[in-house]
């Protein structure tokens, strides 16, 4: 059972600062459904306020304002681990945030545009700082691997691309699941160990964060998010069925139903494809 605290210690908090880090915020889209976004400016303003900076738009800003209940994971380079809810209050276009976010050198100079926006979460929990298990992601990595060829749907319509299954099975991308809670919010559970069986299904052993995981009930719908150390990154939703005996292992399974490209500068869904739409306006030029 994890200990739960209303606010961040805070000679953790400078270790949330720097940009080189995994930073996810979860989010509940309209349908009722988990969505992921990376968002490396992610950070504690306060012991009891997290904040973070938007440089390009997406669903998750779309979701807060609709619904405010947000689950964050946030990963150092040293694999500690800050995890927790938050609510949603507000944004900001200017101030004090707003400018200490574009000196950082990846806002500063980035490529398409600086922070436009600062977001303002209000803590709910946290759990302190947590380890990755190690052993465990290893010995579950092994297992997937062995097993998953037992796990394929046996259709041969494709769903996610050779891209997207290779990035599910690099054993060096990290992956995470996310899953609405009997609160309403998200929560977001490190899968490192998750594979692609084939290209319409995941698969994962639950040796790695077993307690966490059997908080998912058997028919929900879940998102998982890939991530490689190069910032490739996808995002696919889908149910998860249970877990299942593959070769003697088991498996827990995601069937997938959508998958969303999240990285800049272009975000859009993937599956189910999207009709091409003949642009007919255009900006009058000056």
């Amino acid at each position: 059972m994890k200990k739960i605290f209303t606010a961040f210690d805070e000679k953790d908090m400078p270790e949330f600062e720097p940009e080189a880090k995994v930073g996810l915020i979860a989010t509940v889209n309209p349908e009722g459904e988990p969505h992921v976004t990376l968002i490396t400016a992610l950070q504690a303003k306060t012991p009891d306020t997290v904040i973070w900076g938007q440089f390009s738009d997406g669903k998750s800003k779309e979701h807060v304002r609709k619904n405010p209940r947000t689950a964050f994971l946030i990963m150092t380079m040293d694999r500690s681990l800050w995890r927790g809810k938050a609510i949603w209050t507000h944004a900001e276009k200017h101030g004090a945030d707003y400018e200490m976010f574009n000196t950082k050198p990846m806002f500063r100079y980035n490529a398409y545009l600086g922070i436009h926006t600062v977001h303002y979460m209000d803590l709910k929990e946290t759990y302190g700082r947590e380890s990755l298990p190690l052993a465990r992601i290893v010995m579950s990595s092994l297992l997937t691997k062995a097993a998953k060829s037992a796990a394929q749907t046996g259709i041969a319509d494709p769903i996610l691309k050779p891209w997207g299954q290779g990035l599910f099975n690099r054993l060096d991308a990290i992956k995470f699941i996310s899953y609405i809670g009997r609160d309403g919010f998200p929560a977001i559970i490190p899968l490192i160990q998750c594979q692609a069986a084939d290209s319409r299904r995941l698969v994962f052993s639950p040796l790695a964060y077993r307690e966490e995981l059997s908080g998912i009930t058997d028919g929900s719908t879940v998102a998982v998010f890939g991530l490689t150390m190069d910032m490739e990154d996808i995002l696919v939703r889908g149910t998860f069925t249970g877990a299942h005996k593959c070769r003697g292992a088991s498996l827990g399974i995601v069937d997938i139903g959508w998958v969303y490209n999240s990285m800049p500068p272009l975000h859009g869904q993937i599956y189910p494809e999207t009709a091409l739409e003949p642009v007919v306006n255009f900006p009058a030029h000056p």
